[in-house]
């Protein structure tokens, strides 16, 4: 089962450097850009944007790359 996040939910994700930590932002279901990334969400595989609380960049993750805090 699919994790259901919604708007200003805290997570966090790995990466390269170690864990980071954010908020989502929104859930996108539909293909989009993100500073020249294609995300290929769909209706049927939704990912969410979120933004680094670090960086205050955005990024798009799967629901499974996400732990809720």
């Amino acid at each position: 089962m699919s994790k259901q996040l919604k708007k200003g939910d805290a997570v966090s994700w790995d990466t390269s450097q170690g864990k980071a930590a954010g908020r989502v932002i929104r859930k996108q279901s539909s293909p989009t850009k993100i500073k020249g990334h294609k995300v290929k969400a769909s209706a049927s595989e939704p990912q969410y944007i979120v933004e680094s609380d670090k960086s205050e960049k955005r990024a798009a993750h799967k629901p499974d790359e996400l732990s809720q805090l």
